[in-house]
């Protein structure tokens, strides 16, 4: 087990494996996939995943789009920067930097959990001007309650604590735990799904990305310049999601203008990765 991800090893089955590229922005190598033609749309995934939760997805969309798909900073094959830039307005700059350097100007964009609080800094930031935004079981408020109480500065702690990723690298080390945390947020996914999580999760160095980003993720002032996003936004929610609640979305879209929530019911926290066909044809859908 090493402290990073090795694309010439870890990455000889990566997903859609043909459209990585490897590129410098921002003081960070960046592992991003590009494929299709058309209107440029933009992926962005959540805490803890990578481009391979878009295996799917992506190339149905690259049937109308030129799909960008990147792994996050301190996430998969791209590089960690220094924590301070973990943070939400930092990970939006840096993605903004990145499509910069790349000569991209995304026309949609589409963000699972905490990939759809960036895409809404980065449209509140003036970084980027999509005709649409699509936040799939987007995290776009603050922990409530016990959670949100304790799960921030848990998170600060561990994050502060070098040998966490390893002890958290080597208890995934059974495949059954991961499964676990899968089943957890409310998702089924197939054998090959899980088995990517599984290779993320034995990597302490995409697990101390992980921990970094949560370490240094605020929500609060978001919740509060929400009322100014003026980008249309389609809030997808899984019924069945037990990371975000589903009650979350009916906030954002008292808070927003211009939004709108399709209910998934039967699907969880991943379901663009259990029904990739059925996320492809809604964010189609938006386009229209």
């Amino acid at each position: 087990m090493t402290d990073r991800l090795v694309w010439e090893r870890d990455g000889r089955d990566w997903p859609n494996r043909q459209a990585s590229r490897f590129v410098q922005a921002v003081g960070l190598r960046w592992h991003v996939q590009v494929m299709g033609a058309g209107p440029v749309l933009l992926l962005l995934h959540g805490t803890g995943a990578s481009t391979h939760s878009w295996r799917d997805l992506a190339p149905l969309l690259a049937k109308s789009f030129t799909v960008i798909a990147a792994d996050l900073p301190g996430h998969g094959f791209t590089s960690t920067p220094p924590a301070h830039r973990l943070s939400l307005p930092g990970m939006a700059q840096s993605v903004a930097e990145l499509l910069r350097v790349l000569d991209l100007r995304p026309t949609l964009v589409a963000g699972h959990s905490a990939g759809a609080a960036i895409l809404v800094r980065m449209c509140l930031d003036g970084t980027i001007a999509p005709h649409s935004l699509i936040s799939l079981n987007g995290a776009l408020l603050p922990m409530q309650g016990f959670a949100g109480e304790v799960f921030a500065p848990a998170a600060k702690l561990l994050a502060c604590l070098p040998l966490v990723p390893r002890v958290f690298a080597s208890w995934v080390g059974d495949r059954r735990a991961v499964e676990r945390l899968i089943r957890d947020t409310g998702s089924v996914l197939d054998p090959a799904g899980i088995g990517f999580y599984w290779r993320l999760a034995r990597n302490p160095a995409h697990i101390a990305g992980a921990l970094g980003m949560m370490a240094n993720w605020n929500l609060h002032s978001l919740r509060t310049e929400l009322p100014r996003l003026k980008t249309p936004l389609v809030l997808v929610v899984g019924g069945n999601d037990r990371t975000i609640p589903p009650a979350d979305a009916a906030v954002v879209r008292d808070l927003v203008s211009d939004a709108r929530i399709v209910t998934l019911p039967d699907l969880g926290h991943l379901a663009h990765e259990e029904k990739p066909e059925l996320c492809a044809a809604l964010i189609a859908e938006a386009v229209a």
